[in-house]
């Protein structure tokens, strides 16, 4: 991929030293947790580059084929998701993570100083991403998602990543992702012997402040100097 994707580019101080590259959800935009950066509480961490992507515009099989940013396309519901998965849209998007990551390994940030996150559709990318990278990274923050394609996960997977610390988020209310589903991935991580961090809160598809104080926790943890 030549072009790298559009993104807001958020810097907790001059000179970064560290990178959390931060995937939206179904029809929203990077902005959409750009402003979470100035609600983390980053004492203890390296001055870090905040990446924002935008998905691209694609049609939607699951909204009647309405044009929305998508990292990949839905095509059936939720009883549906195991035997419909959009590889070839999961595959696209994985590649534009991947120049992402590579944008900040040229701008001096290793691979293993970079986080990869993501909400419900851009967890399933940070996961399906992040577990497949060919460098260790330092870890993944999925939240109110699940992992996708989870049959291939064993055989595509990254050794380098293998004890990469994983925080899993997710809604007790969710009616969008529900939390079993979630629960289902996370089980099937822990299977593969991932160092999964899990949370729940009660909420809906949504963000809880607690949960912003656990990923503050989290990213002191993988980050902190």
């Amino acid at each position: 991929m030549n072009t790298l994707l559009p993104r807001i580019e958020i810097e907790s101080a001059p000179q970064p030293s560290a990178a959390v590259i931060w995937m939206h959800g179904l029809g929203a935009d990077g902005n959409d947790f750009a402003a979470l950066v100035p609600e983390l509480d980053l004492q203890g961490c390296p001055p870090i580059r905040f990446v924002f992507p935008h998905a691209p515009s694609i049609p939607v099989t699951l909204n009647n084929g309405y044009v929305m940013p998508a990292w990949y396309d839905i095509i059936g519901g939720a009883g549906d998701f195991a035997r419909r998965e959009d590889a070839a849209g999961i595959a696209r998007s994985a590649q534009a993570i991947e120049a992402l990551i590579a944008q900040e390994n040229s701008r001096g940030i290793p691979s293993n100083r970079i986080v990869l996150a993501g909400f419900s559709q851009g967890c399933a990318m940070a996961l399906h991403t992040g577990l497949r990278h060919a460098q260790k990274l330092a870890g993944i923050i999925a939240l109110s998602g699940y992992l996708p394609l989870a049959a291939a996960v064993a055989q595509e997977r990254s050794p380098a990543n293998a004890a990469t610390p994983v925080f899993m988020g997710h809604g007790t209310q969710d009616p969008m992702v529900t939390v079993d589903r979630a629960e289902a991935s996370r089980a099937f991580l822990a299977t593969l012997g991932y160092d999964v961090r899990w949370h729940t809160y009660p909420m809906p598809h949504s963000v809880h402040p607690r949960e912003i104080a656990d990923i503050s926790r989290f990213l002191r943890d993988v980050l902190g100097t």
